[in-house]
């Protein structure tokens, strides 16, 4: 048994939404939500100003097993899920081999059901991930895939990206891109303006979103299916899908982290843990991006968590691989720079409501009598990011040294707890 004292509960759901509360868990349910509650033989947790949601959900996160495990595994991302305040992990399949397959959708829930985190399998829209062929994707939905994309390889074939919305329409399936013509991209470094201008580099124009948002967009409509738009970062595309929604059409968009704290100016010190894709942009594209979060233009915040070893990263900024990590700091960093922004209501809504509604997931209830798969934290106590209490295999962030407000405590899931 776990007895949670004076909790704040944060959860719009729950008659208990903003009210402070003793919570006792056993067995892996909520047993009692009381304003006192004696439980001798409980474990107490009791911790002034400690604040009690919903699990959190991320999506998009690359957990590199099988195939590239050097980079990340199972129990490392799990690990770090953990104390970045997730209880649920929805991961692309960009791994070797890819998972297109319902054998690679069964690896991965029979190899994560014991552990504490739950695991989403997004299965490929394309064999390989190489953009030619549709894969099974009946097959994999039936098995336990809740969504379908290509991951970290936008679908360029605009064919391809039609058959298969029209494909997933059959069985109500969801496809996700994350928005790059590649034609236009190129090889670019980082975001076209004035910095790329500045360090002689190739940019990523913003252009390369946009064009691939629009025709997404077109394809839906067309298909009257389902499309998520991950990883929006310029303000164009923000436009583009309010329009798409006031329409009727069935498109939902998310954003990274780091494209709402930080822009281009920051590459300028050279720092290759800053070279992630979709670029960070300019500080006008994030104020369209702050904006869509309000008005709902898009939906939730993820972490584009991308693990990569140092062979990969500490390299000069032009021959560094794009990505970094960001399960660990994704609630940190928004609470820190966002709260001016957000209240932490909205917060937890990008972190653990929007993300389960998107991908037809029940959202986890703060009642007695549900599942316990809840995230607790304090939203004013500060730390310092350490290189050592980094929990995935990989360390490219560029946010080790940096002091955050907002601290993950602990989760509870699946009858267990990382708590301390």
């Amino acid at each position: 048994m776990l007895l949670l004292k004076n909790v704040l509960i944060v959860c719009p759901s729950s008659k208990h939404h903003n009210k402070k509360r003793d919570v006792l868990i056993k067995n892996g349910l909520i047993e009692k939500i009381r304003t006192k509650i004696d439980a001798p033989k409980a474990k107490v947790v009791k911790i002034a100003g400690a604040v009690l949601s919903p699990g959190w959900l991320d999506v998009g996160a690359q957990i590199g097993d099988p195939g590239f495990e050097h980079r990340e595994d199972i129990h490392s991302v799990a690990a770090a899920a953990a104390a970045g305040g997730f209880t649920g992990l929805a991961v692309y399949p960009n791994s070797n081999p890819v998972v297109q397959s319902k054998s690679e959708v069964l690896y991965l829930k029979n190899n994560t059901k014991e552990g504490i985190i739950d695991f989403y399998p997004i299965g490929a829209v394309s064999k390989n991930c190489e953009g030619t062929d549709i894969t099974e994707m009946y097959d994999m939905h039936h098995t336990g895939a809740v969504a379908f994309s290509d991951g970290s390889h936008p679908v360029q074939s605009n064919g391809l990206m039609m058959r298969a919305l029209d494909y997933a329409k059959g069985f109500e399936g969801l496809i996700l891109n994350r928005p790059q013509d590649k034609s236009i991209a190129a090889k670019g470094q980082l975001h076209e303006g004035a910095v790329s201008t500045a360090l002689g580099m190739r940019g990523i124009p913003s252009l390369a979103e946009e064009m691939m948002v629009q025709r997404d967009i077109n394809l839906v409509e067309y298909t009257d299916s389902k499309l998520h738009l991950a990883n929006i970062s310029c303000a164009g595309a923000v436009g583009m899908i309010q329009k798409a929604k006031a329409k009727g059409l069935k498109v939902s968009a998310s954003t990274a982290v780091m494209n709402l704290i930080n822009t281009d100016e920051d590459v300028l010190g050279f720092d290759s843990n800053y070279k992630v894709l979709p670029p960070l942009r300019e500080k006008s594209d994030q104020k369209e991006l702050i904006k869509g979060l309000k008005n709902g233009s898009i939906d939730f915040i993820n972490s584009n968590h991308t693990p990569l070893e140092g062979e990969k990263k500490n390299l000069e900024f032009p021959y560094a691989d794009f990505g970094a990590i960001g399960l660990q700091t994704t609630f940190a960093i928004l609470n820190t720079h966002l709260r001016k922004h957000f209240e932490l209501e909205e917060l937890i809504n990008f972190l653990a409501i929007k993300p389960r509604e998107v991908l037809h997931i029940p959202v986890p209830e703060i009642e007695e009598g549900k599942e316990a798969n809840l995230t607790l934290f304090h939203p004013t106590e500060k730390w310092q990011l350490e290189e050592a209490d980094i929990l995935s295999k990989s360390k490219n962030s560029p946010y080790i040294g940096d002091t955050f407000t907002g601290k993950v405590l602990g989760i509870i899931n699946k009858g267990k707890s990382n708590l301390y």
